[in-house]
């Protein structure tokens, strides 16, 4: 019996017994590798503006300290269950290790509706979140960072909250923080360019010409925002676009810049257009060189993955593709798919040189932030490429068994204590 349930859960332990079956991983060493080192549940009672308290339920799961402290996002979600949250520690550790940060994974969250609550409610339910986190995180121990739900606000708000009661500011508490309270520049962005740079990587070993090129992207908010503003800058017609308010698709291509002036204003994609409106559910089969998803856990599934239309699979989101997928997939070998441990890299990554810099009190301009970003995602690309090559690997089998065996390695060095 275990705590973690659920489908989320359920598919990175597939993923975890397909890669432990492919490197041949000893049966008695499993179990250590995937279970979470600890898992905390919360409840986080606020005082709501109509002078009721409610009580919500929170969570933080520390996958392994292993190779560092635990590190990743924190997410408001109505949906939020222990079982999702384990999972997305899990695959957080092997992002860290295929990377090579020296972290353990690590997730968070509050199972909450954002938009149900008033700005005043949000910071009430942050504070209180991140103080019954205290006895279990520290610069050295957990950093927290921004995820679905929660952004540089609310990263600030725990900050303050975790440095009012040490005593003194502590910035590297968090990553993912505004500039102006020791955010590094280029976090916001790090995640979507880091996915168009992988994307870039594999269309010039493709042969296609992003001049021409044609790319649809679900999920417009901070990652799928920020690729398609990255991917249009390149001169890829970007013809479909949604969120979870509307989704349009023209083949002719979309104004990148309009959708962005249109969500800068409204928040969603929500009446933008009514003359390129489309199915959600058929956005991700249109046609299309690039298809990037930057949304939600299992939106491919195995009859979907039978209908795709495009030649590069970029999973800018977590989990976006289940293990039946993957089968349907390699099967069909005519689609690139950059998995999301490496694809979605870029924010862990631009987030470790954050903790470095607020260590270190010494901070970086953005190019050189980039440079560093590109150099760390070319070397795990170039890993991954020559263990597909050498191995006959997919390219998702390929970074997991790369990410599983570093912390394996790890684990056997370090031995068993006591």
């Amino acid at each position: 019996m275990t705590i973690y349930t659920g489908p989320v859960f359920e598919m990175a332990k597939r993923q975890f017994e397909t890669i432990a079956d492919r490197i041949d991983i000893p049966l008695d060493e499993r179990d250590r590798l995937l279970y979470p080192k600890r898992a905390v549940a919360v409840s986080c009672p606020i005082h709501r503006d109509d002078g009721s308290t409610a009580v919500f339920q929170g969570y933080r799961v520390q996958h392994h300290l292993t190779l560092g402290p635990t590190k990743g996002g924190t997410r408001f979600s109505a949906k939020l269950d222990i079982g999702e949250v384990a999972a997305l520690a899990i695959w957080m550790s092997w992002k860290c290790a295929l990377t090579g940060l020296p972290y353990g994974g690590a997730k968070g969250g509050v199972t909450v509706d954002p938009p149900s609550l008033s700005r005043r409610e949000l910071e009430a339910l942050s504070r209180r979140y991140m103080q019954e986190m205290i006895p279990f995180v520290g610069p050295h121990t957990d950093i927290m960072a921004p995820d679905m739900g929660t952004d540089e606000q609310v990263m600030a708000w725990f900050m303050d909250t975790y440095s009012a009661i040490q005593g003194h500011m502590v910035s590297e508490i968090v990553t993912g923080k505004p500039v102006a309270n020791g955010g590094t520049v280029g976090r916001r962005e790090a995640t979507g360019r880091g996915v168009v740079h992988l994307v870039m990587r594999v269309a010039d070993r493709l042969g296609i010409k992003t001049s021409g090129a044609s790319a649809i992207v679900q999920g417009f908010g901070n990652v799928g925002g920020v690729a398609a503003h990255e991917l249009a800058r390149r001169g890829v017609r970007v013809t479909g676009v949604s969120d979870h308010t509307a989704a349009y698709y023209d083949p002719r291509g979309l104004d990148v810049a309009a959708l962005e002036a249109h969500v800068r204003v409204h928040r969603t994609l929500a009446g933008f257009s009514s003359e390129a409106l489309a199915d959600p559910a058929t956005l991700l089969t249109q046609p299309c060189d690039i298809l990037v998803p930057a949304a939600l856990e299992r939106v491919i599934d195995g009859a979907i993955a039978s209908r795709l239309n495009c030649r590069i699979l970029a999973e800018a989101a977590n989990g976006p593709t289940t293990p039946d997928a993957d089968i349907v997939l390699e099967d069909r070998g005519d689609i690139v798919t950059i998995p999301d441990i490496l694809c979605n890299s870029g924010g862990v990554i631009v987030s470790y040189f954050e903790w470095v810099q607020d260590l270190q009190q010494l901070f970086w301009e953005e190019d050189e932030v980039q440079r560093r970003l590109e150099r760390i995602l070319d070397r795990a690309f170039n890993q991954v490429e020559a263990r597909v090559a050498a191995d006959g690997l997919s390219h998702r089998m390929a970074a997991l068994a790369i990410g599983v065996g570093k912390v394996r390695d790890g684990k056997r060095m370090r031995g068993l204590f006591p």
